[in-house]
């Protein structure tokens, strides 16, 4: 079964992710391999991986 994200929905999805995915590559308290393995998540998992990052992603104080 696969499932057709488009129109608004993507574009929304998008964005979010372009949004986890610069505030992993900034962040300062994660490791290299940490944030390789976030960027990995979020681009082949795009709605759980940001959905992920938003729950246990790293967070800068």
């Amino acid at each position: 079964m696969q499932i057709q994200i488009t129109g608004l929905f993507g574009l929304i999805i998008l964005i979010a992710d372009i949004y986890a995915l610069i505030n992993v590559v900034q962040s300062r308290q994660t490791s290299t391999s940490a944030k390789v393995v976030w960027v990995l998540a979020i681009i082949f998992l795009p709605l759980a991986g940001f959905i992920a990052w938003l729950l246990f992603g790293p967070r800068d104080k």
